[in-house]
């Protein structure tokens, strides 16, 4: 059995920038077994597997351990393949996701935008270990549907910052983001996610569903420019719209190919 496999780098026009992701079209669903095995295999951050049907394409996204509830670096890299390999027409993609709903993806030449869900976030009490993970205290600590938002006072905080990650690995959360004003931009974070066996992830598209509104609310604007201070970097650009955010950026292809799998289709 030979499945279609397209790695990409995306939030980014560069090549080894942004955030990589694995992506394969498929005709019909494997267990999540073998989706999981695959994704352990290609060991990146986040493999999605699409599927057309009808007018839209069904998503999943899985880190090398588990299958999460929402990836946006790796949506806008299947977008990329839809558009750029298979030649999908039109410049609108619907994706249905299992825990996210429906999610759009509208092009524009080479700029690609998310329509996503917004994330809701409460003030919350640091959970034990977690500012010995990062070793140095947050001025304020919240908690969304699966991650903890950090806020500190300035960049030089997020640059400095050195995890543990094996204090942050116990940490019961999809990931935990840290954030502060921008020099150059709105504002700049990172994103640590080792429970989901994602150490720092390059470019979270997802993160971007708390940190916009969060920082919509603190600095009352709705138009934002956004970067991510990994060791590979990524840029966006975010909107709030009511309950969406639109989060936009580009992608480019590395590596074309195809996976060759020896089992057989699942009954």
């Amino acid at each position: 059995m030979i499945i279609p496999f397209y790695q990409v780098d995306a939030f980014t026009d560069q090549l080894f920038s942004g955030n990589p992701a694995a992506i394969s079209p498929l005709d019909y669903w494997l267990s999540d077994e073998q989706l999981q095995n695959i994704a352990a295999e290609n060991n990146l951050s986040e493999t999605a597997f699409i599927r057309k049907r009808d007018h839209l394409y069904e998503i999943r996204w899985f880190t090398p351990n588990s299958e999460v509830e929402l990836c946006g670096h790796a949506t806008l890299a299947a977008a990329h393949v839809l558009f750029k390999h298979l030649q999908t027409k039109g410049d609108h993609l619907i994706f249905e996701s299992a825990y996210s709903g429906l999610l759009e993806v509208t092009r524009d030449n080479e700029m690609l935008t998310l329509n996503f869900p917004i994330d809701h976030i409460e003030p919350a009490l640091p959970p034990d270990h977690l500012f010995e993970g990062l070793g140095k205290r947050a001025q304020e600590v919240w908690k969304g549907k699966t991650d903890y938002l950090l806020f500190y006072p300035s960049q030089e905080d997020i640059e400095e910052i050195m995890p543990d990650f094996g204090i942050l690995k116990k940490i019961d959360a999809r990931g935990i983001m840290i954030t502060a004003p921008g020099y150059d931009c709105d504002f700049v974070s990172r994103f640590f996610a080792p429970r989901v066996a994602v150490n720092e992830d390059p470019v979270t598209g997802s993160a971007h569903t708390t940190l916009v509104p969060f920082w919509a609310h603190r600095m009352n604007k709705l138009n934002f420019d956004a970067r991510q201070l990994s060791a590979r970097g990524g840029n966006l650009k975010c909107k709030l719209m009511g309950d969406r955010v639109l989060i936009s950026g580009q992608a480019i292809t590395y590596l074309t190919g195809s996976i060759n799998l020896s089992f057989s289709k699942s009954e």
